[in-house]
């Protein structure tokens, strides 16, 4: 019969239709070529592939799809709308791939004037859909838009410490409030990419994590490079692998200071949970999820003071002499192993070893004696 006929057609050259869709893409919808070539042969690719085997199946069967066959085209549209790819640009892409398909299926058709009129009518569909799609999407944003404005309000309140006086507003008695620092993803320095694309990738990997975390709306202030969250979750060790997680997520390094505040104290908590990010981002700590009980040290001995001064001036004489600084703070860090400092540094231990001594000549200071240890570990916090 001819329908199976066509189905098999389809599902036996997949790779290749898929592969000629991706080149019209590129060639007739311009965005397409600006999304990171990971979302394209990724995410796009996965949901033509869907769609191309979807068709053979409904032509084999002879029957329109079930509502639960089109959820991966549903969640796709949502990633796609949560980028800011325009909608026009989203229908466009499957009514070009439709198009692609009839032209192949109806290939060997005899009657061309039958061949160009479906495909006709279908570059029709493809235009009136568009533009109908897009000036609904427009109105529909609108109505999106209050319920994103809510949120934003009520972070904004919170940030600036105005007191929330709505009877029907129910606030938490606490919230746990994280400072982010996020990294760089590699498309973001890609210049055969479009930077803004990828951050919205980021940025969107990163809120899911966050949803996916809460069955609340989450309270955030975000950009491509960090921002704060707020959370009702008060478990820290869940809060600190969240945080691990996001950063897998965003396929970028991410760091975060954090602290418990009730809704009257955020934003004094947002300046503390600031300095200890600030903090463990100058000691050069791993990613992860710091409190001001993780480093009561370190913060301490970086507050203004006499001490502090005195302490930084040990250091001194290593000023103009960067590896020589730069080595202390690794094998600091590092626990006093000169093996592990020297990967880090790319350098050989004996290398390490000379630096060392060096630093213990000009310092006075031997990095390897006790008694000089906790000074040298004060003069680099305080500087």
């Amino acid at each position: 019969m001819v329908h199976k006929a066509l189905s098999k057609q389809i599902t036996s050259r997949l790779t290749e239709l898929v592969s000629r869709i991706i080149s019209r893409l590129l060639l007739e919808v311009p965005l397409y070529a600006r999304l990171p070539a990971e979302e394209l042969y990724g995410e796009v690719s996965a949901i033509i592939t869907h769609n191309v085997r979807l068709l053979g199946v409904l032509l084999r069967e002879q029957r329109l799809a079930f509502s639960s066959e089109l959820d991966r085209q549903r969640a796709s549209a949502r990633r796609r709308a949560e980028e800011g790819v325009p909608l026009d640009a989203v229908l466009e892409a499957y009514h070009l791939g439709t198009l692609v398909l009839w032209q192949d299926i109806t290939s060997g058709v005899r009657d061309s004037a039958l061949h160009d009129e479906y495909a006709l009518l279908l570059g029709y569909l493809r235009q009136v859909t568009t533009a109908v799609s897009a000036e609904y999407m427009d109105a529909r944003q609108s109505f999106l838009q209050s319920e994103h404005d809510a949120r934003r309000s009520l972070i904004t309140a919170l940030l600036a410490g105005v007191a929330l006086d709505n009877p029907a507003l129910s606030l938490p008695s606490r919230y746990a409030v994280l400072v982010l620092a996020i990294g760089h993803h590699p498309d973001e320095a890609d210049e055969s990419v479009s930077a803004t694309v990828a951050g919205r990738r980021k940025m969107r990997r990163v809120q899911d994590e966050f949803e996916r975390f809460t069955e609340e709306p989450v309270l955030s202030a975000l950009d491509p490079t960090g921002g704060i969250v707020l959370l009702t979750m008060q478990d820290w060790d869940k809060l600190r692998h969240l945080i691990l997680a996001v950063g897998s997520a965003a396929g970028a390094p991410v760091i975060a200071g954090g602290g418990l505040a009730s809704p009257a104290d955020v934003p004094a908590t947002v300046r503390e949970a600031t300095e200890v990010l600030e903090l463990v981002q100058r000691l050069g700590y791993e990613p992860g999820l710091y409190r001001l009980g993780d480093v009561l040290l370190e913060y301490q001995l970086s507050r203004p003071s006499a001490a502090r001064a005195g302490l930084a001036e040990l250091l001194e004489p290593l000023n103009g002499k960067p590896d020589l600084l730069r080595t202390l703070q690794v094998y600091l860090r590092n626990e006093l192993s000169r093996t592990r400092t020297a990967a880090e540094l790319f350098v050989h231990p004996n290398t390490v070893d000379y630096r060392l001594r060096r630093i213990a000549q000009l310092t006075g200071l031997n990095p390897a004696s006790p008694q000089d240890l906790p000074h040298l570990r004060a003069a680099i916090l305080s500087r």
